[in-house]
């Protein structure tokens, strides 16, 4: 009996793209011993994107569509697939054919010498500023560094997870959802192939430099309270410092106070520092505290208008 993968797709406004992914991924399977199935995730959209895979499906069974009512966001869109994904392995791939669809074919190569997570390490980015390759450079060190959760350098969410994997994964319904980051987490016999990004096929990036920059922000608070602990490390620093200008102020004030002058421009730009690293210091903590706040309602991570 054939074994069954399903291909995870999460998409918003990818009309133009849907049909050669469609075609391509097809065209990996035919060569292959598995039988694959398709999970569309459609995370919003407002363009056609829904009515060109209900064409592709009223002409291939194997074609599934989970419409969300609306917009998500791409980690929510990965967990929905994921959710619905009736198979033995499921592969992740976004639809802007910056991933190539070819690659599978060697990740399904890694899955039956045993592997339960093959993901896709990226060897060079086309199509990307160098801000965006400086930021992610930036971020997995970080993230790593933190986290002590692996997550393998010029990884994205292009990666291959076995059953089991799967039904460890939808263990986890944290709201704020770093997926590369959960997958790492919960373990199991993991490796690696390796690709070259292409630029993307057409329309526009849906991950533009400041929404990247979120997830960085949700994946390193969801992972770690590092951030809290350097507010602390940064308070002692500032009191030992306000000490020991104090000290010196008492010092000159008894040793030379013919020459002794108050300074008040120096206390008021002190007062403004401080306040100003108060009031960070008390976002920081609003943030953890507002996702405590956020969890505790245990709502559903999504709901779907269509499926």
């Amino acid at each position: 009996m054939k074994k069954t993968v399903a291909i995870v797709v999460p998409f918003l406004n990818e009309e133009e793209n849907l049909p050669e992914l469609y075609r391509r991924v097809s065209a990996v399977f035919e060569k292959g011993s598995e039988e694959v199935r398709f999970v569309f995730v459609d995370d919003g959209s407002t363009d056609g994107s829904f009515e060109c895979l209900e064409k592709i499906r009223q002409a291939d069974a194997r074609v599934r569509i989970l419409q969300l009512s609306r917009n998500f966001g791409h980690q929510i869109a990965i967990t929905a697939g994921m959710d619905h994904a009736d198979a033995d392995a499921v592969v992740i791939i976004d639809a802007d054919l910056q991933d190539p669809p070819e690659t599978i074919a060697d990740m399904l190569a890694k899955w039956r010498e045993g592997l339960d997570v093959v993901y896709a390490v990226r060897k060079s980015r086309e199509g990307e500023t160098w801000l965006k390759k400086f930021l992610a450079a930036s971020f997995y060190r970080v993230f790593c560094r933190l986290a002590k959760v692996n997550v393998p350098m010029n990884a994205g969410d292009f990666r291959l997870v076995d059953r089991k994997v799967v039904d460890a994964l939808k263990e986890v319904r944290e709201l704020h959802r770093f997926m590369r980051g959960l997958t790492c987490w919960v373990g199991f016999r993991q490796g690696a192939v390796h690709y070259d990004r292409a630029a993307r096929k057409a329309g526009v990036t849906k991950y533009p430099v400041w929404k990247s920059l979120r997830l960085a922000f949700d994946a390193i608070t969801s992972f770690s309270a590092a951030p809290l602990r350097w507010m602390t490390v940064l308070g002692a620093l500032i009191a030992l410092s306000g000490f020991i200008q104090g000290a010196w102020t008492v010092f000159q004030r008894i040793v030379h106070p013919e020459s002794f002058e108050p300074g008040w421009a120096t206390v008021v730009a002190l007062i403004l520092f401080l306040t100003g690293v108060q009031l960070l210091c008390l976002g920081l903590v609003g943030q953890y505290v507002s996702r405590i706040f956020e969890e505790s309602k245990k709502r559903p991570l999504y709901f779907l208008r269509n499926q």
